[in-house]
């Protein structure tokens, strides 16, 4: 709880600090005020604190993902330097909705109560609509604004019609009582189930509530496409097993075949759709459809081995799409494009740019010596210990297809002839960010037990 006042104090702060003109203390001032609420998490761990009656639990399963989406938002906002004031001189407005986003990621993940689930998407749903259209003069930001907005609305009412059948079953929002109560009424209690797993489905974009993703991570301002393909991704994964795990998971028999349905077609259509794509930012945003089905299968198959899998995976997937987009941002800023053909001979002109992509698209795809590999490692442990070998196999097929489409804009970098010679240059915190996301895929890559330790 302390990390989420610290965070909502320090947008605050930032506000006022661009209302004074103070913009050199922007940056700087976020980042400290991240790191606070870091330490403040790190000195929680093994302490298991609940607030407001149990409707918040900071536990090591919150305070783990809290971290990792705290992380996640330092190595964006370092990575912005003069990014936003190209599209506005009010800078300090994207820094406090990004904050704020934050704390309704903080929030999802450490819910016990349904009321606070619905608080935290809200507060980070509100908060990508304003983001996805803050280029006013772009349309396809405005339209990625307006698909995101119009889809979200439908679903967050879908949600709060499953929260009130739940309730009305059970008479509780509390997620041990709903587990102990599932049985009293269960034809109510079913049916907000399915609702709540239409609703939960469609926040981390996976089929065949997906349609809004691909427009939506195109039309936005890559750097606010990074953001929503990591700390909006993790934390409605986070949320999505904590609530089935906690209160669903005496009645798996309803969902479980729902959601094995839902893992296969979310990885054909994120798969195969990616590769016939020949925009860099879309194919990634497909391939973001992918990685949703691949982390299904670890809430398909609840147990012990689920939320670990899902938080390893989520590191490998936030590191290396930080780095991707990374990319992406200085290619287009420099070329006017994030088409693949833009991406050609980036390797002969750009050498450091092009080895960083390769590493995060290695990753991605799960080649090994990456981190991404021990990420799909520990899914497909989860689903073999629980004899889905179809499943697995369904799952490594779509995984080539995904190396298919990584590896078109390796091919591009390496293989082709730029148009132009120039050098890209990149100030030094953005040089920090690209440099790190590889040297922390590569050495998770090599030694997995730097976090399995850990957890």
């Amino acid at each position: 709880m302390t990390s989420i006042i610290i965070i909502a104090i320090t947008a605050i702060v930032v506000l006022y600090l661009g209302l004074y003109k103070v913009k050199g203390a922007l940056l700087p001032v976020s980042v400290l005020g991240l790191l606070g609420a870091e330490a403040s998490l790190v000195c929680g761990w093994d302490k298991n604190i609940s607030y407001f009656n149990e409707m918040l639990v900071f536990n090591n399963y919150a305070i783990a993902f809290s971290i990792l989406l705290i992380a996640t938002t330092i190595l964006i906002f370092l990575m912005s330097g003069n990014y936003f004031e190209k599209i506005s001189s009010n800078v300090a407005e994207y820094y406090t909705i990004l904050l704020f986003a934050l704390t309704g990621g903080i929030t999802m993940v450490s819910f016990q109560n349904m009321t606070m689930l619905f608080i935290g998407i809200e507060i980070l749903s509100v908060s990508m609509y304003i983001m996805a259209g803050i280029k006013k003069n772009d349309t396809s930001s405005n339209e990625a604004a307006l698909k995101y907005f119009l889809m979200g609305s439908f679903a967050t009412g879908i949600l709060l019609f499953g929260i009130a059948l739940i309730y009305g079953a059970t008479g509780s929002f509390n997620l041990t009582e709903i587990a102990g109560k599932a049985s009293e009424q269960p034809f109510l209690f079913y049916t907000g189930v399915i609702f709540m797993l239409i609703a939960m489905t469609f926040k981390v974009g996976a089929a065949p509530f997906h349609f809004w993703t691909p427009d939506v991570y195109q039309g936005a301002p890559t750097l606010v496409t990074s953001y929503m393909s990591t700390v909006v991704k993790t934390a409605g994964f986070a949320a999505f097993l904590r609530l089935f795990g906690s209160a669903f998971s005496s009645v798996p028999p309803i969902w479980t075949v729902t959601i094995a349905a839902m893992v296969v077609i979310t990885l054909l259509i994120g798969n195969i759709t990616a590769a016939f794509q020949q925009n860099v930012k879309r194919m990634l945003a497909y391939s973001s459809i992918s990685h949703a089905g691949y982390m299904l299968i670890a809430i398909l198959l609840l147990g012990q081995a689920s939320p670990n899998a899902i938080l390893i995976y989520s590191v490998a997937y936030s590191i290396a799409s930080v780095a991707s987009f990374g990319v992406i941002v200085a290619v287009k800023e420099h070329k006017g494009s994030d088409d693949l053909s833009a991406f050609n001979g980036l390797g002969r002109t750009n050498p450091v740019l092009a080895f960083v992509m390769t590493v995060a698209l290695c990753s991605l795809g799960g080649i090994p010596l990456t981190a991404g590999f021990f990420g799909k490692f520990y899914i497909f442990g989860v689903a073999i210990a629980a004899n889905y070998t179809w499943l697995i196999a369904i799952a490594v097929l779509m995984a080539a297809v995904g190396i298919y489409y990584y590896f078109k804009v390796i091919i591009a970098m390496y293989l082709r002839d730029s148009e132009s010679g120039e050098s890209i240059q990149l100030n030094g915190s953005y040089q920090f960010v690209l440099i790190f996301c590889v040297l922390v895929t590569i050495l998770l890559g090599i030694a997995p037990s730097l976090i399995t330790n850990i957890l």
